[in-house]
């Protein structure tokens, strides 16, 4: 039998650091005690107690870091509660009941529209939307005049005051008014603020309906028209008709005003248009109504009767009755169908037109023609058992159909001396409503010296003198 030699262990190497360490720093091991039986030998050996924690002392510093922090935590955590609880307010739905309008004067400072917005029932708590207005990082709130739906909350009537979406109002100028007519209009709109400095030249605005908001000038929104005639104008004459004679755009916004007060159908304007361009062409006078009107009356616009016998060859600047071309300006201000359709004609070969009985007219390019449509015109006329509505400012045909009368028609001259369709009812003759030279020196179909393009010398024609009244 073999033994093994037993390998005697190696001799822990003893580092002079372990030799200098004093025995009293060395922890204490747990002292056994000799067994008194065998089920005491196998019991453990109690645990050592665990070493003391060493006492570190704090910072000063870190301790005002600590509590900083700690702080900010519970300030943020409030701060979320109170923006949720705030932003749950302020979007809350509002006390109105329908949508509603209000003002906000000029200058109105937060707190004041605060409590106009209350005393409108537009929002309950002024200071909820004071807090808001100033530290919500929405813009400058704005004066105007706003539009508050109905339930509004704070959020919804803030976003409207500061986006500056105001009421937009609006005014309408029918084509053809005057701009007498136009700036009486203006004067009478209550919304509007401010005086008009001065009557605006004839034919110098563009008719058409324009928005503004309260507090706008009335002088803003004749500036504005009259821009937008500018533009327009501009733009039409660009493209106008090569066969047109008008020299200059201001003679096309004088024929264009003619066309507009001769008729208010759209789709007849062109053809209108086209009549006038003929007898310009033909060197025929124009003989329209509405520049009787115009030379009786001026900006007022209308007689508010129809015109008188006496009056149609009364010589006035404007009457075209009396005058060989256009006349010296605008009767009117034209709209924008006028303008285009003085630059782009209808290309007919038609002298005369007449009221047709149905709100338009009946275009004829000959006498005969002509005396057919003023014939059923007065057939139309006998059947009424009113005076037509459009029978204001206008002349009247002539109850014989034979004779060129005139309804917003042209009549040329005749071989006799006077018309009987335009004879009083007395039955005495009344002047002439046609072209009074013709066969004379001033014919212009002889005088081709005649610049169509602007007005002539009024003939010096005679107003008939009225038969003195007699005593009673």
């Amino acid at each position: 039998m073999f033994f093994r030699r037993s390998k005697t262990p190696a001799p822990e190497r003893i580092s002079q650091d372990s030799i200098a360490q004093d025995p009293a720093d060395e922890p204490a091991l747990p002292q056994r005690l000799s067994p008194r039986s065998p089920g005491e030998a196998i019991k453990p050996t109690a645990a050592p107690p665990p070493p003391e924690k060493p006492v570190r002392e704090r910072s000063g510093l870190v301790g005002i870091v600590s509590g900083a922090l700690t702080f900010a935590v519970v300030i943020a955590i409030a701060a979320m509660i109170g923006i949720t609880l705030f932003q749950r307010q302020v979007r809350e739905p509002g006390p109105l009941t329908t949508d509603k309008v209000v003002v906000i004067p000029p200058h109105s400072g937060t707190g004041e529209i605060a409590e106009a917005l209350k005393r409108e029932g537009v929002i309950d708590h002024t200071g909820l939307f004071e807090f808001a207005a100033r530290f919500g990082g929405r813009p400058a709130l704005r004066a105007g005049e706003y539009m508050f739906k109905a339930h509004a909350s704070i959020a919804d009537a803030l976003d409207t005051v500061t986006t500056g979406r105001q009421v937009q109002h609006a005014i309408t100028f029918p084509e053809g008014l005057t701009s007498e007519q136009i700036v009486t209009r203006l004067n009478d709109n209550d919304i509007l603020a401010g005086e008009i400095n001065e009557i605006p030249p004839e034919g110098s605005l563009l008719p058409d309906t324009y928005k503004f908001e309260r507090g706008a000038t009335r002088q803003q929104i004749v500036n504005l028209m009259r821009a937008k005639q500018r533009e327009v104008l501009n733009q039409i004459w660009l493209r106008r008709s090569a066969d047109v004679p008008v020299r200059t755009p201001a003679e096309m916004v004088t024929l264009a005003s003619i066309v507009e007060k001769e008729t208010g159908r759209a789709d007849e304007r062109p053809r209108v248009a086209g009549v006038f361009i003929n007898r310009l062409n033909k060197r025929m006078k124009l003989q329209s109504d509405p520049t009787i009107v115009y030379g009786l009356v001026g900006g007022r616009g209308t007689l508010g009767r129809g015109i008188l016998r006496s009056e149609i060859d009364r010589p006035t600047p404007y009457n075209t009755y009396a005058i060989e071309g256009l006349p010296p300006g605008p009767i009117a201000n034209p709209g924008k169908a006028a303008l285009e359709a003085v630059a782009n004609p209808s290309r007919t070969k038609d002298l005369y037109f007449v009221a047709d009985g149905s709100g338009g007219h009946a275009f004829a390019d000959s006498l005969e023609g002509h005396q057919r449509n003023v014939a059923r015109w007065r057939a139309v006329e006998k059947s009424r058992q009113a005076p037509p509505a459009d029978s204001v400012d206008k002349v009247e045909p002539g109850p014989d159909p034979s004779v060129p009368g005139r309804a917003s028609a042209f009549a040329p001259g005749t071989t006799s001396n006077t018309n009987a369709a335009f004879a009083l009812e007395s039955g005495t003759p009344g002047t002439r409503a046609f072209d009074a030279s013709e066969g004379t020196r001033l014919d212009p179909l002889k005088n081709r010296s005649y610049d169509l393009g602007s007005p002539k010398t009024v003939p010096a024609l005679a107003d008939p003198t009225p038969a003195p009244r007699g005593r009673r």
